[in-house]
């Protein structure tokens, strides 16, 4: 393990997105070449704190939830977490051209390789936070490896592989050009991040300028060098090439969302319908598409519920409902969320610390062990 890890770490450094300090490696996986890893929080910290694993949608990197991260309305769940978010193979800023002869990753395959980035960061166990490709990615990451896995966040996931319908959309688009998005490309491109909001938009009375802006500032990144085109092109047909998701076999607790305008809602419904109703809960977004430009308060606070319900960020007040009603449980939901009372004697930091004794800890699978905070590896 050691030996790996010193293969992994190729390069380090710091930066500031908002207000906190990004922590940025490379780390080499067996089958999907080096992942790009962004890590915003301490994870000499992970005892006190929620991690989250983030994987991104097509058209774009690990920049989209690390903006969803330093809105307002995720300040107090930042401020108490730690995100380690993931760019695709070759999605990472400004990246150059995949080798030649690289195989692109099934994303099954990418699912299953993603336990390296934790063995990497010795991290024992995350809460998953995907978009589109991203949150079936992490899905599959979750049935590989439930031990490691506390929930899931999946935001327009899909279960199913690629329909005939959408089989041949994709078939009309033109994929051949290396160094630009086509036309075509684009427009299947935001129809799968914005979904029908766009033509609702248009024969809307009320102008939504905000909106315009976001949309305008995702064609934009297309076309720009930020995001490789002919590697987007790769991660795209990964996708359309995705297998059946059999997400009723996990034993983890699932919180679906998507937009009622979006683009995948009734797929995502779908899937629901399939999953066992005591693991899984959807939220569906009144009048959104992309649900994290839309409405990243309601998505902020649904993850807020997900993770008190898990344990976690219990000293994180809801908006509307006051701090020490949240703290007593008395109103009989504390019960239900499996929530810890706040003892006079406990702190802040003690109160976060994630209570992991319902988990199962006799499967295969161990996590890694847990470094001496501050101990340079």
């Amino acid at each position: 393990m050691a030996a790996e890890t010193q293969r992994a770490l190729l390069r380090r450094r710091s930066s500031v997105g908002g207000c906190t300090e990004i922590k940025n490696y490379i780390v080499s996986s067996e089958r999907c070449g080096e992942l790009h890893v962004h890590v915003q929080g301490e994870v000499s910290q992970q005892e006190k704190r929620a991690c989250f694993l983030t994987v991104h949608d097509l058209g774009t990197n690990h920049r989209s939830f690390l903006d969803f991260v330093n809105s307002p309305c995720m300040q107090e769940i930042k401020d108490r977490s730690i995100f380690v978010h993931v760019d695709m193979p070759g999605h990472h800023d400004n990246a150059d051209n995949l080798p030649d002869g690289f195989e692109y990753p099934s994303l099954d395959v990418i699912g299953e390789d993603l336990v390296t980035v934790l063995d990497f960061l010795h991290l024992k166990y995350v809460v998953l936070l995907g978009e589109g490709a991203g949150a079936n990615v992490l899905a599959r990451f979750g049935l590989k490896h439930p031990t490691r896995v506390l929930g899931m966040v999946l935001i327009n996931c899909t279960g199913s592989a690629a329909s005939v319908m959408e089989n041949f959309k994709n078939k009309t688009v033109n994929w051949k050009s290396n160094d630009t998005v086509s036309s075509s490309a684009e427009h299947y491109l935001v129809f799968h991040k914005f979904g029908h909001s766009l033509r609702v938009q248009q024969v809307s009375h009320d102008s939504n300028s905000d909106k315009e802006k976001v949309v305008d500032e995702y064609i934009q990144r297309l076309h720009s060098t930020t995001i490789n085109t002919k590697n987007l092109k790769q991660y795209v047909h990964a996708f359309m090439k995705r297998m059946d998701l059999p997400l009723s076999e996990s034993k983890t607790d699932i919180l679906l969302i998507t937009g009622v305008l979006g683009a995948y809602a009734s797929v995502v419904e779908k899937l629901h319908k399939e999953l066992d109703k005591d693991k899984a809960t959807l939220l569906k977004v009144e009048r959104a598409g992309d649900v994290l430009s839309d409405s990243p308060a309601k998505v902020a606070q649904s993850i807020l519920l997900f993770c008190k319900g898990l344990g976690l960020l219990t000293s994180v007040s809801l908006p509307g409902v006051d701090r020490q009603r949240t703290f007593s449980g008395s109103s009989g939901e504390g019960e239900s969320l499996g929530r810890r009372r706040l003892s006079r004697g406990m702190s802040m930091e003690e109160y976060d610390k994630p209570n992991i004794r319902r988990l199962s800890l006799t499967c295969a699978d161990p996590p890694p062990p847990v470094p001496v905070a501050g101990k340079a590896k």
